[in-house]
């Protein structure tokens, strides 16, 4: 197994220390949909759609939570704050396009309605609408001297996903000022605006959160609606920090040293791996790329013209940017050195891929109803080679269609900018997306115990609308539904022979 490693004494006593911390504490996806950190993995504002958010508190433990929304191409922060839940508390959002409601630029911002307290505070925000405060995402993170070779204009926050990250359970004054009173606001949010790391008011962070998502066209009637995903065991330790360290999933960390993986696959099997979460780099981030690690992504389609029906894919890498954005790597832009699994660094100037993406290789298998499959043409030895499908930014719209040739500049569901149109095969079927091709094999990192997990970090989701012409003249009727993609996983143990 090849990584960089400390001297062989460290590395003993983290293998040493595995044993007993890593016994009881793993990152892991968590079956019951709560933990300690979420992952909402699309929100949109285009085509007049808002992305309604929502995360509840089920315990008694008050929390402090970082909220970070992520822009599609690169997985460039457009907007960062903390938020604090008191005790079986909830918070609620929408993002919402400036120009659907009259305001200047072609960006998307956040709106609450919600009493809960915010680090900054929201009378700093950017404004209001309808009394209630908003803030607009910002460009700063892919602008000026950050510039990554992507769109450069408020329009790339348009789309993107969410990441719920819980530093801290909060006792004793914490704890009192975030607690809502009679009057239905928490007590005194001025005292949690610049909390003092060293606090012994700040405790370990328990999880038990959860949250959902949903993107909602209230003109059309269509309402696509999903779980969030729920990681659990990420973290011992408080995550408030003195020392300008980000809050961000490269954080995981089980016991000293160590961040620790437990991955189940569809045969019931579970694995454990562990990662050094020490050195430089530390390849904590593959913990919990580990749990969302799939070789295969599974789900139906329909695109029945019958029906009125159209099927959109969402395919988000919640870890990509650990593994190609070159300001985390330390790279200049446009060279070479992404880690594994994925291939080349964003905005890396190389056959396969260039400007504004960082392109993996995948497979596509297509299947209708009734186990039929595409039959390979022959005997046209002048037909052009099949192109290969890639995906090319941290989150994917898959968009399946009946005609190549009817030119689009979206996605057919749910609007989308980041989109590969994929011909279906059938007007009704399912498709095994392959994210380890032979053509272009991607493996995660071994661990210490030497696992290696096959395919790419991806979650996800299908959407899919029928449209009913026929209820009354001049009146159209949506029926809109999500279903969550299932994953095949594989690891292999060179050296041990199973990961198990």
């Amino acid at each position: 197994m090849k990584r960089k490693t400390l001297d062989a004494a460290v590395a003993a006593g983290l293998v040493a220390a595995v044993g007993m911390a890593g016994s009881v504490n793993a990152v892991e996806l968590s079956p019951d949909g709560l933990g300690q950190v979420l992952i909402y993995p699309y929100y949109t504002v285009n085509r007049n759609q808002q992305t309604i958010l929502s995360v509840v508190n089920a315990t008694n433990a008050a929390k402090a939570v970082k909220v970070r929304f992520l822009e599609g191409y690169n997985a460039r922060e457009v907007l960062d704050f903390n938020l604090f839940l008191s005790e079986y508390d909830v918070w609620t959002a929408s993002v919402f396009a400036l120009a659907d409601v009259g305001l200047p630029g072609d960006g998307a911002a956040l709106l609450t309605t919600d009493r809960s307290c915010t680090a900054p505070n929201k009378s700093a925000w950017t404004g209001q609408l309808g009394g209630n405060p908003y803030q607009v995402f910002l460009e700063y993170a892919y602008t000026g001297a950050r510039q990554d070779s992507g769109p450069v204009d408020k329009s790339r926050t348009r789309e993107g996903y969410v990441e719920l990250i819980q530093m801290a359970d909060l006792a004793g004054s914490l704890r009192t000022a975030v607690t809502h009173t009679a009057g239905g606001v928490p007590a005194n949010c001025a005292v949690v605006q610049a909390i003092d790391p060293s606090s012994t008011a700040l405790l370990a962070p328990s999880g038990g959160l959860f949250g959902t998502g949903g993107i909602v066209n209230v003109a059309q009637g269509t309402f696509y609606s999903y779980n969030a995903d729920a990681i659990g065991g990420f973290t011992q330790f408080t995550l408030f920090s003195d020392t300008g360290e980000f809050i961000t999933l490269a954080r995981a960390n089980t016991g000293p040293g160590v961040a620790t993986a437990r991955v189940s696959d569809a045969s019931g099997e579970s694995f454990r791996s562990d990662f050094s979460a020490v050195g430089a780099p530390s390849q904590a981030i593959d913990a919990v790329s580990a749990v969302f690690m799939a070789s295969s992504l599974l789900n139906e389609y329909n695109v029945d013209a019958s029906a009125g029906s159209m099927t959109d894919w969402v395919v988000t890498f919640p870890t990509k940017q650990f593994y190609t954005d070159p300001d985390i790597l330390g790279l200049d832009l446009g060279d070479a050195g992404a880690l594994p699994p994925f291939t080349y660094t964003f905005g890396q100037r190389a056959a396969g891929n260039g400007d504004g993406k960082s392109c993996s290789q995948v497979e596509l298998l297509h299947y209708d109803r009734e186990e039929g499959r595409p039959v390979p043409a022959i005997g046209f030895p002048e037909a052009p080679p099949p192109v290969i499908p890639v995906l090319c930014t941290s989150v994917n719209v898959i968009s399946l269609i009946l005609r190549r040739d009817v030119p689009a500049t979206e996605s057919a569901v749910l609007g989308s900018r980041l989109f590969m149109r994929v011909p279906a095969f059938a007007p009704a079927g399912w498709l095994r997306l392959n994210l380890n091709p032979a053509s272009q094999p991607h493996l995660l990192r071994a661990s210490l115990d030497g696992d290696v997990y096959a395919g790419l970090p991806a979650t996800g989701f299908e959407a899919v609308n029928y449209v009913n012409a026929n209820v009354m003249p001049g009146v159209l009727s949506n029926y809109s539904a999500t279903f969550r993609h299932r994953a095949l996983r594989k690891c292999v143990n060179a050296a041990a022979g199973s990961c198990l």
